[in-house]
């Protein structure tokens, strides 16, 4: 028999794990992957180092649960697309909730951060590839019935859905390098290439 404490005890271990994540995402931010401490992320959580390390090894498992997080929104916007009738036309509709999202400049710094340690370290660069290759198989399978549905030739689905993501993918560099870019003259000429691509 569970008492109430223990009925709450996963959902009060989920909370405490997103809790460390998001102080994780800011101190990366800041101060970088190697400039973040386990120490720093404990005081920006407002929790000790053993418990931080009660749910992560590592600062390389939290970048690895970062990049999950990150793949799991993404697949929760695959699942939305799967679920309307006109997934053309849902795709054109979302273009920008996806330009917002890729030029924040915080989600910006934390993908570039999480990228730039994939190109140094095998095991981050695993866990990103691996959340890489499950987000364009879902995204290819969308766009094949997609194509399929509007009875057009399915076409080279994987290519399609790489310029896709690079187009997407290269706001966040964009956001960096030139904050204050017009988003509002963007967001037409987006719709387009994604029609075109689609």
């Amino acid at each position: 028999m569970h008492g109430p404490d223990q009925d709450q005890e996963p959902s009060r271990g989920q909370a405490r794990r997103q809790q460390i994540l998001d102080a994780a995402a800011t101190c990366f931010v800041r101060e970088g992957f190697h400039g973040t401490s386990i120490a720093k992320i404990s005081k920006a959580a407002g929790m000790s180092p053993g418990h931080i390390y009660h749910f992560f090894e590592s600062k390389e498992t939290i970048i690895g649960a970062l990049v999950q997080r990150k793949l799991e929104r993404s697949l929760e916007i695959v699942l939305q697309f799967e679920s309307e009738e006109d997934l053309f036309q849902a795709m054109i509709d979302r273009v920008e909730v996806g330009l917002n999202e890729k030029t924040d400049l915080d989600t910006a710094a934390l993908e570039m951060e999480m990228l730039a340690e994939a190109a140094r370290n095998p095991a981050v660069a695993e866990i990103v590839r691996a959340a890489d290759a499950a987000k364009r198989e879902r995204l290819c399978a969308l766009y094949r019935a997609a194509r399929h549905a509007r009875g057009m030739d399915v076409g080279d689905a994987d290519a399609s859905i790489e310029v896709i993501m690079a187009l997407f993918d290269g706001l966040s560099g964009r956001a960096i390098s030139h904050p204050d870019l017009d988003k509002a003259a963007l967001l037409p000429l987006l719709r387009s290439a994604l029609r075109a691509l689609l």
